[in-house]
Parts: C-alpha cells; sequence; structure tokens
C-alpha cells in the first residue's frame, strides 16, 4: 500500500515567485464566497506594502518573537531588520519553510501552531498572528483549544497579537439582513481549498471571528482583549494577554 502526500499548493506557489515566476498565483477555493486568485507576491510584501494593522502589529511587538502561520517570512524578516534577536517563524508548509530559510529568517521551524514548546526554547514574550491568523486555529473549538495552549508558549506578561474579521457582510441581503441558519455552524467557520498549475490541496477549516464573540472566549480562556484597531474591512488587530500567567 503506497501513501501519497497532499500537495503543498502555497508552499510550491511561493517557491516559484521566490525563484522568478512573477505571476505565480494561487486559486482560493471558500465554502462562504466565490473563488478568488491569490498572487504568491503578497506573501513577499514589504513594510510599506503592508496593511496598517500589519504595522501596527510589528511595532506592538516586543521580546522573543513567534510568528505562526509566516509564510513567506516578511514579518519576522522586518522584525530582524529592527534588531529583533529571537524571532521563530512557523509554518506547517515545506515550501514556505524553505522559501524563508533562503530569505534568511534566522531561525524556521515547520509545525503547526498546536506544537509544544521544544524542551530547550525560552518562552515568548510576542506570538504574533497575522494576514487573518486567528483563522489557523479552524473553528472556535480551535480557537479554545489554542488559547489554552498558546498560555504554554508565553512568558510572564507575554502577549499575542492577532488579526481576525467579521464576516457577517458574506451573508446579508440588499437589505442588510443576515440570512444565516441560527442552527446551524458559526458564520465566520469556512472551509478553504487551494489550487495552483493544476493540483489541488486538501481542504481546511478557516476561522473569521467576530471581536464580540472572541473576546468572550478569551475571558472565558481568562485572557484580556484589547482590540487595537479596525480597518474599513471590518478586521482588526487584538492584543491578547493571559492573566495570572
Amino acid at each position: 500500500m503506497t501513501t501519497t502526500t497532499a500537495p503543498d499548493v502555497l508552499g510550491q506557489a511561493l517557491l516559484d515567485y521566490h525563484h522568478g515566476t512573477a505571476a505565480a498565483t494561487v486559486t482560493v477555493h471558500c465554502s462562504a464566497a466565490d473563488d478568488e486568485p491569490l498572487p504568491a507576491a503578497y506573501f513577499f510584501r514589504t513594510l510599506l506594502q503592508m496593511p496598517e494593522l500589519e504595522r501596527m502589529a510589528l511595532d506592538e511587538s516586543r521580546g522573543r518573537v513567534l510568528d505562526l502561520g509566516a509564510g513567506a517570512g516578511c514579518h519576522s524578516l522586518e522584525l530582524q531588520s529592527r534588531g529583533f534577536q529571537h524571532v521563530r517563524a512557523v509554518d506547517v508548509s515545506a515550501g514556505s519553510v524553505q522559501v524563508m530559510t533562503e530569505r534568511g529568517v534566522r531561525t524556521v521551524a515547520r509545525h503547526d501552531l498546536f506544537a509544544p514548546l521544544p524542551p530547550t526554547e525560552l518562552p515568548y514574550d510576542t506570538i504574533l498572528l497575522l494576514m487573518n491568523g486567528l483563522g489557523l486555529t479552524g473553528t472556535l473549538d480551535g480557537l479554545d483549544k489554542f488559547l489554552a495552549h498558546a498560555r504554554t508558549l508565553l512568558a510572564p506578561d507575554g502577549q499575542i497579537l492577532a488579526t481576525s474579521s467579521d464576516v457577517r457582510y458574506l451573508y446579508e441581503d440588499e437589505d442588510g439582513a443576515l440570512l444565516i441558519n441560527l442552527n446551524g455552524p458559526y458564520y465566520g467557520e469556512v472551509e478553504y481549498t487551494l489550487s495552483y498549475k493544476n493540483r489541488t490541496g486538501e481542504p481546511f477549516p478557516w476561522l473569521f471571528v467576530d471581536a464580540a464573540l472572541l473576546n468572550d472566549a478569551a475571558q472565558t480562556a481568562g485572557y484580556t482583549a484589547e482590540f487595537l484597531s479596525e480597518d474599513e474591512n471590518d478586521q482588526y488587530l487584538v492584543r491578547l494577554m493571559p492573566v495570572g500567567n
């Protein structure tokens, strides 16, 4: 019996772009929206190309930083350029890890956001979850699981700086009424699939959590939630700090 590994669709697109294919573009299939192109170039943006929420998160970063879902490493590289000595960039994609290594991110690891703190590793002062990074938790249950796990990764007075969005607009009719099945799953739990070069990856869950629900989840998990800013697309930046960590 042979086993097959799911294609690393995003990682391959990032590698192609990094190695000179400027037009490399992933197609994003979403259970709640139409298909959309996602240029690989977006993962290589400079500080000036980053949205304001991301620039603010970088300005608020301090100490030892864990960059989760780091992609091509643009945030880690910016922090390194600012003199941060301990930035660990993590992604599940082997292609992403290779790209980050080739681009000069000093500490790179391939695993998901639920991996335990290595025995030789000191805890972190800042955990970054950018580009709607809270989505990596997948579901509301996954969010609860991650908030409990993150306490084991954070130093005393550590912080999580994360972005997410309220996507209720996807379910509004032309009169602004919400078309949501209140007995169904939370409307911010969606499923994504990525395609690139006639290859399609495995479907994966993604979470868009509205600010009120995140605040409730944070309080239940023993965190304070400080909402630092919001943009015109209903995306927000939040600082989560464990109480009595």
